[in-house]
């Protein structure tokens, strides 16, 4: 599996936070908070998997590209930027030696402290 950094996913999020639309949830809510496969099914309906893959720190280019299986570490809800989901990134990134979307998620779990301390 060949699962690199999705820039643009990155860059998304970066602003996302920078426009306060965040969650500032615990480690472990994001069972609770992550999309259904009905929600998710509807937001690539309604927007295309183009803008689908921009909720996404990972891509596995040996996937098809218009698949979900292509997207790897989820970030949000396609409305906000999850603490939890970027935790949860940055951790399993690690574990799975991806250390360019583990940077990348350590970079917005910093992003989000800022948000949580001020």
């Amino acid at each position: 599996m060949a699962v690199k950094l999705n820039k643009r996913a990155f860059e998304h999020a970066k602003k996302l936070v920078d426009e306060d639309r965040v969650v500032l949830d615990e480690r472990d809510a994001w069972s609770e908070h992550q999309p259904s496969t009905e929600e998710e099914n509807e937001f690539i309906r309604l927007h295309g998997f183009d803008e689908y893959g921009k909720w996404y720190l990972g891509i596995d280019d040996e996937e098809k590209e218009d698949t979900k299986a292509r997207y790897k570490f989820p970030y949000g809800d396609f409305k906000k930027v999850h603490r939890c989901a970027v935790l949860s990134a940055e951790s399993r990134a690690g574990q799975y030696k991806h250390f360019d979307i583990e940077n990348a998620a350590a970079h917005l779990h910093g992003m989000l402290d800022k948000v949580k301390s001020s």
